[in-house]
């Protein structure tokens, strides 16, 4: 009476394994769709790119304040009339801003 049950539950792990550890097994299954979603979620990332892209060159193209904002930051032009005012990021101490200002070299 002891065999027939042995037999059974090796029956039923040998039926078992293809379905959870096998080629297509749930395991597997799991795998692909954590692949799936992440690369899903890179996708909308890039289609989001694509799409601001899109409206920059568009822009470009159709409208001058997307040319006049490209030429300003990015070239540093200005209008005839206007003055270019230029701020640091990393404000030095005032005695550093003497000496570039004047010429010295703030050694006295």
């Amino acid at each position: 009476m002891r065999w027939p049950i042995i037999f059974l539950l090796m029956l039923v792990a040998a039926l078992q394994y293809p379905l959870w550890l096998g080629r297509g097994g749930w395991l597997r299954v799991w795998e692909i769709d954590t692949a799936l979603q992440e690369q899903r979620a890179h996708n909308q990332d890039l289609e989001q790119r694509n799409a601001r892209l899109d409206a920059e060159v568009n822009d470009l193209k159709f409208g001058t304040d997307a040319i006049e904002e490209r030429a300003r930051y990015d070239l540093g032009l200005v209008r005839s009339g206007e003055f270019f005012v230029q701020v640091p990021q990393n404000p030095k101490s005032p005695k550093d801003i003497v000496s570039t200002v004047d010429g010295r070299n703030g050694a006295e």
